[in-house]
């Protein structure tokens, strides 16, 4: 079915800016809202922020919230996560995900396609 493709990762120090590319095969993304989920060693998956499609419903984790910014270019098949101040506790493996149903949803069992993921490494 849909396949997303994270890109755009690496390592950097704290205070870098990274941003983060999520292509979807083909025109896959339809109407989907499109979300971001990160993953620390040793914890669970978290969210990120998300965006609808029309772009008109955009919400963040209040870790992240001042300092990444999501969008999406629907023309493209793409969404973007750009990452600046990044921090230590930045550090993970970075998921987009796409949702047929919501305009707006933080949990993972929501989505219903995932990318591979992308490695994010902070150093301080």
């Amino acid at each position: 079915q849909v396949q997303l493709v994270e890109s755009g990762g690496g390592l950097v120090q704290t205070g870098s800016s990274l941003r983060l590319s999520c292509a979807a095969s083909g025109r896959a993304f339809g109407t989907y809202t499109m979300g971001w989920f990160r993953q620390a060693p040793g914890k669970e998956r978290e969210f990120v922020g998300s965006i609808s499609w029309a772009g008109d419903n955009i919400h963040y984790a209040d870790s992240v919230k001042g300092r990444f910014t999501i969008s999406r270019d629907n023309a493209k098949n793409t969404v973007y996560l750009q990452m600046n101040n990044l921090k230590p506790g930045d550090t993970g493996v970075y998921y987009c995900a796409a949702d047929r149903y919501n305009l707006y949803s933080n949990y993972v069992g929501s989505y219903d396609y995932w990318g591979q993921g992308t490695q994010v490494t902070v150093s301080s």
